[in-house]
């Protein structure tokens, strides 16, 4: 039977040496690969490291996003609570982020055992544009998978839709609040921002459709432009502002919400800092559209490390991405708060955005301060060209799994640019929906968009809370290496089997010849190792509850309509949707990430 298997397996044409694969050119390497599994290259590689490390610096964005969302954690803790504050928030995001890169980096196999061609590992590496349900999908329990990983991809979908919308009024307001500074007659009205925010997609579709051949270009430069602008900012902001005291900043609160306690009033601003770190995993879902998908021998089976080395490129983006933005965001944030100035007139500034009054008395320039805002407007711009990239490869993915009505349609790629066109426009049109109720109210829009936060985390805590499983219950096996070029002797990959935990015996034999055997859970060269992994896993599925149960919470007490948060209203009213329509369309339709059933064709096809 064994040695049947391995005829089969050295005829079958997706076949071929170790040699023959490893090519000389990286793309050509891929490509072949995917021409081998029956696959075609469909959406184009466009990102090296330094682009991708560009990308997710500029869509994190944290010393402009600290800036826009100062007000929030300033109204409900005041100095102490917005730098301290930060801080926590900061160590506790990458708490969460090292998670994330930890799953990012995984893989799930697939074995059998051959006689002549010993052994074949078929992975599936977790760094794709899926991304959340993904990983939900590797790693739940059997009978809920395809569940579990789908109520996860519409909260993530809808999640980035939700950040796109929220990033594209924040700047079309905070460019309203330029024009007051600059014209004190002017009367701000809702629809002129539903306007602004409407150019801004705009122009954000241009660069992701008409010139998307250039994104990584123009993430390498909004990369300089991120570092330099802070520089332009801070600069000039210490030097020519009054300073207060360390007192000041760090033993000053407040408690404008009117809570009962100082404590409450801390963790109700406390989302926005939080707010300030959402939206780093957006290195996973744009990585996943270009990194390599498998390499397959007749011998093994391997995530290639050579094309793009996304197993290690993802987990090192996100990382330097939390290091550089979160050093960046927070002496921004304390150059702010040692230039406060008047309280009142910051809490109270007519522009809406207290960063926008304290730039305008700390220069005593009007003209000053609107160039210094203008640089946190142009990089929140460049953030929106990143979420509105990260939000439509997103949609395109689960569109592809089959997980949104339509989704025949949405999944469809332009053959000449390799741009997934209908996501792009389906979630370009949503946020520009979403903008119009902001005309007729701001809070209903706010809370409709709040998800933006709630959404991303709920998606988080699913992955997060089933890894912390697996790796509690010995469930993950070593990371292990592909063997190199000539390495292929029965008893190196015996050696190789035994070092996963896969003993060879004739249970394996019988099972290669049936089916795939139940997949393998292994580590990718990225983890936290042993006992600091696993308490690290667990900080971050206790911190991510904390988020969500205080990003519901209003911000001011007595709680009315018009100042209530609904944002646990719109949550559960997507999870409840996505529930509903599992049952009703989405069971017979959506059958969890589809690489997985293609490997395992493969697989099948191999033994």
């Amino acid at each position: 039977m064994a040695s049947d298997l391995g005829m089969r397996a050295l005829n079958e044409p997706t076949g071929g040496t170790y040699s023959d694969i490893a090519g000389s050119h990286l793309r050509q390497k891929d490509e072949h690969t995917l021409a081998r599994l029956g696959k075609k290259q469909v959406l184009k590689r466009r990102f090296g490291f330094l682009s991708l490390f560009g990308f997710s610096c500029t869509i994190l964005a944290t010393w402009e996003t600290a800036l826009a969302l100062f007000q929030q954690a300033f109204q409900n803790g005041g100095p102490a609570g917005v730098s301290f504050g930060f801080i926590i928030a900061w160590l506790c995001s990458m708490s969460v982020y090292m998670v994330i890169a930890e799953m990012a980096s995984m893989y799930e196999t697939a074995y059998s055992l051959r006689q002549i061609a010993p052994l074949l590992i078929l992975p599936r590496s977790a760094p794709i544009a899926g991304g959340q349900y993904f990983w939900v999908s590797m790693l739940a329990p059997k009978g809920y998978k395809r569940f579990a990983s789908y109520i996860t991809g519409w909260l993530t979908s809808l999640a980035w839709v939700a950040v796109l919308a929220t990033g594209s009024i924040f700047v079309g307001t905070i460019i309203q609040g330029l024009i007051i500074l600059n014209n004190p007659s002017y009367e701000s009205q809702a629809w002129h921002g539903t306007m602004l925010c409407w150019a801004v997609i705009t122009v954000a579709v241009f660069i992701n459709t008409v010139v998307s051949g250039l994104l990584p270009i123009i993430e390498g430069l909004i990369l300089v432009f991120h570092v330099l602008g802070f520089v332009a900012v801070l600069i000039p902001l210490l030097y020519l502002s009054p300073h207060g005291s360390s007192a000041s900043v760090f033993k000053t609160s407040l408690n404008e919400g009117g809570w009962p306690t100082q404590g409450i009033s801390y963790c109700v601003g406390f989302i926005g800092n939080v707010a300030t770190f959402v939206g780093a995993d957006a290195a996973v879902h744009v990585n996943g559209i270009r990194v390599s998908r498998l390499i397959f021998t007749t011998d093994f089976a391997q995530m290639s490390e050579e094309i793009d080395n996304a197993a290690v490129n993802v987990p090192r983006a996100i990382f330097t991405t939390m290091l550089l933005n979160g050093s960046t965001g927070f002496a921004m944030i304390l150059a702010v708060l040692f230039c406060l100035g008047d309280v009142d007139a910051v809490i109270n500034t007519p522009t809406g955005f207290p960063f926008i009054q304290v730039f305008s008395d700390g220069t005593r320039s009007k003209a000053g301060a609107t160039v210094m805002a203008s640089l946190v407007v142009g990089l929140l711009w460049c953030a929106v060209i990143g979420f509105l990239a990260t939000a439509s490869r997103m949609m395109w993915s689960f569109a592809r799994d089959r997980g949104v009505p339509f989704h025949q349609y949405i999944s469809k790629v332009e053959p000449r640019t390799h741009i997934p066109m209908v996501a792009v426009a389906l979630v370009t049109t949503l946020p520009c929906l979403l903008a119009l109720i902001y005309i007729g109210s701001s809070t209903v829009f706010e809370d409709v968009v709040s998800m933006s936060t709630s959404g991303l985390y709920a998606s988080y805590f699913i992955p997060c809370s089933l890894l912390l499983w697996r790796r509690t219950t010995g469930q993950i096996r070593p990371h292990l290496s592909a063997p190199s070029e000539g390495d292929e002797t029965d008893g190196q990959h015996t050696a190789a089997a035994q070092a996963i935990g896969i003993s060879i015996s004739e249970d394996i034999i019988a099972a290669a010849d049936s089916d795939v055997a139940q997949p393998l859970l292994m580590w990718g060269p990225w983890r936290i190792p042993g006992v600091l992994g696993i308490i690290n896993n667990a900080f971050a599925c206790l911190y991510i509850l904390f988020v969500l149960f205080w990003s519901f919470w209003p911000p001011k007490t007595p709680a009315t309509p018009e100042n209530m948060n609904y944002s646990v209203l719109v949550t559960g009213c997507v999870v409840l949707f996505s529930i509903v329509y599992y049952y009703v369309f989405g069971k017979s339709q959506y059958m969890g990430p589809l690489i997985e059933h293609q490997v395992r064709g493969f697989a099948r096809k191999g033994v």
